[in-house]
């Protein structure tokens, strides 16, 4: 048998589907994989083998011969063509992540607000605060700790910790040495 993709060859191949669909994939992959590539289709060989997976159940109904199944088979690479640039227009471009060449920088809220507070100020602010306030915000924002360790570490629980805080930085904001730093 020749890999030739004839009506002679479809007649002689007829009701014997594996062998048939065999000589159609023989015959025609490449060019359907050559016709997705040609056309932009982000992953040619994938869509190729929807292509086929698509046309192997129809394959014995389809008619008008060899000519008839190559229309067939190039309409539905051309769907399938179709569909996949629909799903790029859709998708964001995927941009690989390299961190070596990110040159963004940005320094934190806390970091902005320690170059314009000198230390003794700081400690100065810290004088307003309840000593159960001064304790959660030095653990907090000094210490760098969870809510949950500095929770443990005072013998209360996680919402009262989280209450200190809250209080802690309202005070902080109502009092006027604060106000010059912190923006409307």
């Amino acid at each position: 048998m020749t890999d030739a993709l004839t009506d002679d060859s479809l007649r002689a191949l007829k009701g014997r589907d594996a062998e048939l669909f065999s000589l159609v994939y023989r015959s025609c992959a490449s060019q359907v994989l050559g016709y997705l590539t040609a056309r932009g289709v982000e992953d040619p060989e994938a869509t190729m083998q929807e292509v086929f997976l698509a046309v192997l159940p129809r394959i014995d109904t389809i008619r008008g011969g060899a000519n008839g199944l190559r229309t067939f088979l190039f309409s539905v690479a051309h769907a399938r063509m179709v569909d996949d640039h629909r799903r790029q227009s859709r998708t964001p471009a995927r941009q690989s992540y390299e961190p070596e060449n990110d040159l963004r920088s940005t320094s934190s809220a806390e970091a902005a607000a320690m170059l314009l507070v000198a230390p003794g100020e700081v400690l100065e602010l810290l004088q307003v605060l309840a000593e159960e306030q001064k304790e959660v915000l030095t653990l907090r924002i000094i210490a760098d700790l969870t809510v949950e360790q500095v929770a443990e570490i005072m013998g209360k629980s996680a919402g009262a910790v989280k209450q200190l805080q809250r209080r802690a930085l309202d005070k902080l904001r109502e009092h006027s040495a604060v106000k010059d730093y912190v923006a409307p």
